[in-house]
């Protein structure tokens, strides 16, 4: 059978699970819920099935098992946040009050299930785009892989230093918002490794094809990165929305804004000029 057939139908069924499960409980964190674990399923399909075809698989085994460290962090990271435990994401409750209440069940759907759904299978096409285009590894690899695991680990260090800060918040050791370590570069450091973790992972789809003997087109450029564009787009729009939270929240928040990056780590500035 068709991986990406396969793919797809895991797709619609946990789609179909999530906006089910949001109406029922009247909680719309149910994709959130499944945000970490549906990626590393799809990618593994198609790992699966390269090894079944008695292709060179190296390189998809090498995705697989990288999209798996990604999943696992962020399904422990989500865990202890208590997101397995029935706490929905703040920004839902929000926009629930800002909508009616049949406007929001369009927007549960359309964007919250389908889009957020679509997107997961999206990110990861750059694995069926390696499987259609089998080539032994190469130095490339290796060096997207040092980078994958790079931005794991800092993405690991910003959640970790998010974590104590919030936990300092509640014994009362600490307020406001968080701005030293890695938020002293980046307001968002932990949406930047993200973002970065994905692209990478299309940079594997990519090498695949240029390694089988394709050229720019299709090879460097292809259509899977798609789901890397949609999903920095999804990050940067989800990120707007936070911040107008917290800048309403936190008064000195403005002046955070102004001189510290909002993604990409950066020395902060001093000058008075502002950052984006």
């Amino acid at each position: 059978m068709d991986p990406l057939f396969v793919v797809v139908v895991i797709a619609a069924a946990v789609s179909a699970l999530c906006w089910i499960a949001s109406l029922v409980t009247t909680d719309t964190s149910w994709v959130d819920r499944a945000w970490s674990v549906v990626p590393v399923v799809y990618v593994w399909v198609f790992a699966a099935s390269a090894l079944a075809d008695g292709d060179d698989a190296g390189r998809l085994v090498l995705m697989a098992a990288l999209v798996t460290a990604w999943g696992a962090r962020l399904t422990f990271n989500f865990a202890r946040k208590g997101g397995y435990s029935g706490v929905e994401d703040y920004r839902w409750a929000i926009l629930r009050g800002r909508m009616s209440p049949a406007r929001f069940q369009v927007f549960n759907l359309v964007f919250i299930v389908l889009y957020q759904m679509t997107l997961l299978v999206l990110i990861t096409l750059p694995a069926e785009w390696a499987r259609t285009h089998p080539a032994p590894l190469t130095a490339a690899d290796a060096l997207i892989a040092a980078l994958f695991v790079g931005f794991l680990i800092g993405e690991t260090v910003a959640d970790q230093q998010q974590w104590d800060f919030h936990q300092a918040k509640a014994r009362g050791s600490a307020d406001g918002f968080l701005a030293t370590g890695l938020f002293a570069y980046s307001r968002h450091p932990n949406f930047f490794f993200e973002q970065a973790q994905w692209w990478a992972f299309y940079a594997f789809g990519a090498t695949a094809a240029v390694a089988s003997g394709a050229g720019v087109w299709g090879g460097v450029l292809n259509p899977t990165i798609v789901g890397a564009i949609l999903l920095t787009l999804l990050f940067v729009g989800s990120t707007v929305f936070t911040e107008s939270i917290s800048a309403a929240k936190y008064p000195a928040y403005a002046e955070y804004r102004r001189t510290t990056s909002m993604l990409v780590p950066l020395p902060r500035r001093r000058d008075g000029a502002r950052v984006s």
